[in-house]
């Protein structure tokens, strides 16, 4: 188990880097021909942007400022220089302000959101998808597969628009329209009703899409032999149905959850938009239009080192769910 979890962990630090040699990239790509013009904009003159560059060291070689950008990030370059472990996102020019001590304000309240939204889908989905399975091909799971299908191809910005209009629009007027505008944990969930439609945003589509798979799974494992090896002993339904057969069914549902941590956010970004709700997707709404640069890419970061570190904790829940997974060449 220790090797397997080691062999994960270098593979998730090799796409990490990965990851960081394409925002470095990026921020050399940006428009306006200069990460110095697209930061002083187009009335710098030469001297100034050339003094921007001597300041942040965009004068060196690119594989210079690469490894000098990836000591920034993972704070190892203010540890080396004796300024203790300090991690660098950049500097926002636009705010005034540092890109990681925005970013400390905005994750605990995007964490919240994303959280709720995946718990809530996963407690849902599992036991709808285990019911639609044991009634498959009824009248109800015909139902339940359409509703499924409908907000699966829905997005998520359209579904927001829809639930706002019914819930908090003419028709029931019976939730806010807004986000909880909070700065912390207890004064977001002070404002419980303002987080009903934002969580509902994210969540209805991920049920949708989690309730498949686990459909799926569990009619695949009900034919196996294990199954009706129990029944021949004398096992009942739901023992067979609960004991036996929900462990093998959500394997694959453990590693569609670590897959989902990136479409998730993704649709964080457009639910924190469209609900004004503080978080990091609307910082990065904000920082698009603003032309805000170095707060894009922080976020491009956090996002992708959030998606890579829920691979891999998929892959650790599925070693642990499937022994045979650890063993496997």
């Amino acid at each position: 188990m220790l090797g397997y979890i080691v062999r994960r962990l270098l593979q998730a630090v090799l796409i990490t880097l990965g990851v960081t040699l394409v925002v470095f990239l990026l921020l050399h790509i940006i428009p306006g021909g200069s990460v110095a013009r697209a930061i002083l904009g187009p009335r710098a003159n030469a001297l100034q942007i050339a003094q921007f560059n001597r300041d942040n060291g965009l004068d060196q070689a690119l594989p210079v400022q690469y490894i000098t950008y990836l000591g920034q990030i993972t704070g190892f370059g203010s540890l080396f220089a004796g300024h203790g472990w300090q991690i660098n996102l950049g500097y926002s020019y636009k705010l005034n302000q540092s890109v990681a001590s925005i970013l400390v304000q905005d994750i605990p309240r995007t964490m919240l959101l994303v959280g709720v939204s995946t718990a809530l889908a996963i407690v849902v989905a599992v036991p709808l998808g285990i019911y639609q399975a044991v009634r498959r091909n009824r009248i109800d799971d015909y139902v339940l597969t359409a509703a499924s299908f409908i907000f699966y191809s829905m997005p998520i910005f359209w579904l927001g628009i829809i639930l706002i209009v019914i819930f908090a629009g003419g028709l029931l007027h019976v939730l806010p329209s807004e986000g909880p505008q909070g700065t912390t944990f207890g004064d977001v969930l002070s404002e419980l009703p303002a987080l009903i439609l934002p969580v509902a945003s994210l969540s209805l589509v991920t049920i949708a899409s989690f309730s498949r798979y686990m459909r799926s799974s569990t009619i695949e494992n009900m034919v196996q032999d294990y199954v009706r090896t129990a029944r021949a002993k004398g096992a009942s339904n739901s023992r067979v149905l609960f004991v036996h057969v929900l462990r093998n069914a959500m394997i694959p549902l453990l590693t569609l959850i670590g897959l989902s941590i990136g479409f998730i956010f993704s649709g964080a970004l457009i639910t924190e938009a469209l609900f004004n709700y503080p978080g990091m997707g609307y910082r990065f709404w904000n920082a698009a239009q603003s032309q805000d640069y170095p707060v894009i890419l922080g976020i491009i970061i956090v996002a992708a080192l959030a998606t890579v570190i829920g691979n891999l904790l998929a892959d650790v829940m599925y070693a642990v769910a499937d022994p045979r997974v650890r063993y496997s060449k």
